[in-house]
């Protein structure tokens, strides 16, 4: 089990949630770090790196909730739009966070894995991601993707080329014959799963090109609440609603 965390709450959802009707896959869309920030008057940096501590927070409970699939929204094709002090302090994050742990993740037999074009992103940033993703790659637990330089248009793009490459080759394969399994197969995950929960918070209410493809019937949950305020009992609050809703998937 990972190290206990503290937080005051007027109820907790934990006690609420029924073990036996878990999301498999959990998406977030970590959201409002400036402006949790600019609120105190503080430089953008402060929010993310406060934000980064919620990463760590939210990690530990989904782990240890049992929760098969994690994915975090960390860094999107659209971000590099944004000043060059900030994406620096971002990248800084994500090898501090690395170094800091790695360790923790490994014993604890969650793999990380990436999920984007990393070839775009700072030599050292890359060269960690890589000592992380081969330092847990053997483990069995849950799964965390970190989702950086992504965009869901561009992970659909790129798996429709890498399938009509393969169809190129095969002459025996009838176009017609092909499922979504198959397609599924050239997403930038390994496997193909569902999003099952899809999670915002800050008070945006849209996906922002993110699992567009998985996310197809997920249920969606959304929050006024900024991401570095995001405790682990939002967290169950989301599961907590998500286990009250009627998942029909266009039955009755």
């Amino acid at each position: 089990m990972f190290m206990a965390y503290n937080f005051i709450m007027e109820k907790n959802y934990l006690e609420l949630i029924n073990q036996e009707k878990l999301p498999k896959h959990i998406a977030i869309i970590m959201d409002g770090n400036g402006r949790w920030a600019k609120n105190r008057k503080l430089n953008r940096s402060y929010g993310h790196k406060e934000g980064a501590n919620r990463v760590v927070d939210i990690v530990r409970a989904s782990s240890d909730l049992g929760i098969k699939v994690l994915s975090l929204f960390a860094f999107s094709t659209e971000n590099w739009k944004r000043p060059l002090e900030e994406v620096n302090k971002i990248m800084f994050l994500i090898v501090a966070f690395i170094d800091k742990y790695i360790d923790e993740l490994a014993s604890n037999n969650v793999i990380l894995k990436v999920l984007g074009h990393r070839d775009e992103l700072p030599r050292n940033v890359k060269e960690k991601l890589d000592y992380a993703i081969n330092k847990t790659e053997n483990n069995t637990g849950m799964i965390l993707n970190i989702c950086l330089n992504y965009g869901s248009q561009l992970e659909i793009l790129d798996a429709c080329k890498e399938m009509i490459k393969e169809y190129k080759k095969s002459s025996e394969e009838d176009i017609d014959s092909l499922t979504v399994e198959d397609f599924s197969k050239h997403l930038y995950s390994d496997e193909y799963y569902n999003v099952d929960l899809m999670i915002r918070p800050s008070g945006e209410l849209r996906l922002s090109n993110f699992l567009l493809f998985q996310a197809a019937y997920a249920e969606l949950y959304f929050s006024n609440i900024l991401w570095p305020d995001f405790i682990p009992n939002e967290l169950y609050k989301a599961i907590y609603e998500f286990q009250n809703r009627n998942r029909r998937f266009g039955g009755l």
